[in-house]
């Protein structure tokens, strides 16, 4: 185990929040049903979506850096970097679960929406938009352990670690799936925490 804090949890303590949060809640039905167990292709959809928020914000942020002539205060690599590292893990659940025609049908769908949502609402909300984000990787992290305790209790082969994996993560040679999980685990621990100090962060200032 990493030493991820598996229980942290932002209560939802406004409107704002408590949006964000139902939001995530109503995507999560939908996975759930639509995946069951399946984690390894659930990863494949769900990072594809994953990637859009960080490089959305990003962009954003760029352009609004720009206007103002201001200084971004670092937020805009930050944002950059958590996109990159989700495709990242896209990159490496295709080399796992190699997604049917169905599922990659799906990811065009879902992209799109989601896309295009997720714009909109960063443009009338940033600290909204983050909120949903420090949600969806609450919700990532619960996912990740739930994938974890399968392959250690025999669930799910404990395949080996994809070269993708290895050289992005610097895994060990012989590095297994198990070892994958939670260093993604931790990223999504690490993006959580990020974004919800961002919402704070804009909700402090009023955005």
């Amino acid at each position: 185990m990493s030493d991820v804090d598996l229980s942290r949890h932002r209560v939802p303590a406004c409107f704002r929040d408590r949006l964000a949060y139902r939001l995530v809640k109503f995507m999560r039905f939908f996975a759930d049903a639509f995946f069951a167990k399946r984690y390894g292709n659930r990863a494949v959809v769900l990072e594809t979506v994953a990637a859009v928020p960080g490089m959305v914000a990003g962009a954003l942020q760029h352009l609004r850096s720009l206007r103002r002539m201001q200084s971004d205060g670092g937020w805009i690599r930050v944002l950059l970097d958590e996109a990159e590292n989700e495709r990242m893990h896209l990159m490496t659940f295709i080399e796992i679960a190699r997604p049917s025609r169905l599922e990659r049908s799906l990811v065009l769908l879902v992209q799109g929406v989601f896309y295009n949502l997720f714009f909109l609402l960063y443009v009338l909300s940033p600290a909204t938009a983050h909120r949903l984000v420090g949600y969806l990787e609450e919700e990532a992290v619960f996912s990740y352990t739930e994938y974890l305790t399968g392959v250690d209790n025999g669930t799910y082969p404990n395949l080996p670690a994809p070269q993708v994996a290895l050289d992005h993560w610097k895994l060990a040679p012989g590095a297994l799936l198990r070892d994958v999980i939670v260093v993604i685990r931790a990223d999504e621990a690490h993006h959580r925490d990020v974004n919800h100090r961002f919402a704070d962060e804009l909700l402090a200032h009023r955005e």
